[in-house]
């Protein structure tokens, strides 16, 4: 479903992403761990082109990620953002239902009831009248997936969606994340919970310092850990405090 092969990338002077090889077969749940600053959140935002990658080739699902296929990508790929991203000024349901009718033409009415229904499906329907600050992270958060559910995406790239979120509220989210996992969407997802990625993901991919250090299954990565940089980055989060 998405193919990265020699993926490079460059900010100024310094090297982000040297050399990234990635799959994601249709269907997989691929989380992507390692430290702050490893070039994590950079392989999602090449893949939807929100940044340009140098070197390299990525493809979904057959397409190369270029100027004229990102457009085709964009309608078939969505991404969950880290800081929700929502409209403050529309209401939760506007926000919902903004992309299907001015990407993919929907019918007002039509795009509208699927939004209520998303809505529903997150636990938010209740709130499709407010505006997003009267909301909570989590809440907000719960918005940000039904928007990205609203596209009938193929894929959802899922860029650390617990990381801004009081401790509290995380659970709610992954919650839904796992719903998604169950129903077989193929999902990309920068996290740092560990735990959860041990649950819901298929596959692990330690990034570190702009590479793919070990990729493999979720319990091989995670249990037992070939790379020594892996096994280090594993004992520091799973013993913090």
């Amino acid at each position: 479903m998405i193919t990265l092969r020699g993926v490079t990338k460059r900010f100024g002077a310094r090297a982000v992403l040297k050399g990234v090889d990635l799959d994601v077969a249709r269907g997989e749940v691929l989380c992507l761990i390692g430290g702050s600053g490893s070039g994590k959140s950079t392989i999602l935002r090449c893949i939807n082109g929100l940044e340009r990658h140098d070197a390299g080739t990525i493809h979904v699902d057959g397409t190369l990620v270029d100027d004229a296929g990102l457009p085709a990508i964009r309608r078939r790929v969505a991404m969950v953002f880290q800081r929700f991203n929502l409209f403050p000024h529309r209401t939760v349901l506007e926000n919902v239902f903004e992309a299907p009718v001015h990407v993919h033409h929907e019918p007002l009415a039509q795009a509208r009831a699927r939004a209520i229904d998303l809505l529903a499906r997150v636990d938010m329907a209740d709130h499709a009248d407010s505006l997003p600050g009267a909301l909570s992270g989590g809440q907000q958060q719960r918005v940000g997936i039904a928007r990205a559910l609203a596209l009938r995406p193929d894929a959802i790239l899922f860029d650390e969606p617990t990381s801004a979120l009081d401790p509290e509220r995380v659970g709610e989210v992954l919650r839904v994340m796992r719903e998604l996992a169950e129903e077989g969407m193929t999902m990309l997802i920068v996290t740092h919970e560990i735990d959860f990625a041990r649950g819901v993901a298929d596959k692990v991919a330690f990034v570190d310092q702009g590479v793919i250090a070990e990729q493999g299954k979720a319990d091989d990565i995670l249990t037992h850990p070939k790379a020594a940089r892996t096994a280090q980055f594993l004992a520091r989060v799973l013993h913090r405090g």
